[in-house]
């Protein structure tokens, strides 16, 4: 089973590539013009253990905001092409995952319905370069397009670059146990026969 999309995003506001492989860890390849957010990206794509490289370039002269929600676009649909028809995966994951003072839950569902509930108080400030509000747009950009469930909350945290790798690494986490092929199952997880 070849489980690896290579997806292309081009607009007047951001152009992007992505290349997933599920099975494939290798060192992350990512370049966004953001630092805070390439080390976002490179602690997502070693805790799901994931082949990622991700190259976007947008109107940074702007903000970051166009760049950090397509760049959640394309890694959505990137891991939405992946799965395929999602035959024989786990479907289900989730992980606490803490640092320091801040501790994130993220639980995912890989249901072929987009959902995103969001529980984080810390919407305010920057990390570096990044507005810490774009995670929220990030995130949901992602799991939209990669068409799952994701729930992702800060049940404790004050430092937000804490918070956000603290939130990165359960998302990462839960999409690993998710996207597992699971040996007891031959077909689609799902009584309805289809993940829609």
């Amino acid at each position: 089973m070849n489980r690896t999309a290579v997806l292309h995003r081009k607009t007047k506001e951001t152009e992007i590539s992505v290349r997933l492989d599920l099975d494939g860890f290798d060192a992350p390849k990512i370049s966004t013009g953001i630092g805070f957010f390439d080390h976002l990206l490179e602690i997502w794509a070693t805790h799901a253990r994931v082949g990622l490289s991700l190259e976007a370039a947008g109107d940074l002269h702007v903000d970051a905001h166009h760049t950090v929600e397509d760049a959640g676009i394309v890694l959505g649909g990137a891991l939405d092409k992946a799965l395929g028809e999602r035959t024989g995966i786990s479907r289900f994951g989730h992980a606490y995952c803490p640092l320091d003072e801040a501790l994130a839950r993220a639980v995912v569902d890989l249901s072929g319905r987009g959902f995103f509930a969001y529980g984080c108080p810390i919407v305010q400030g920057a990390v570096g370069q990044f507005p810490v509000e774009l995670f929220e747009e990030f995130a949901r950009a992602f799991a939209l397009n990669a068409r799952l469930t994701l729930h992702l909350d800060l049940i404790a945290g004050r430092n937000s670059h804490h918070v956000l790798e603290a939130m990165t690494k359960a998302c990462a986490r839960a999409v690993r146990m998710a996207v597992r092929i699971d040996p007891d199952l031959d077909g689609i997880p799902s009584t309805k026969g289809i993940l829609v």
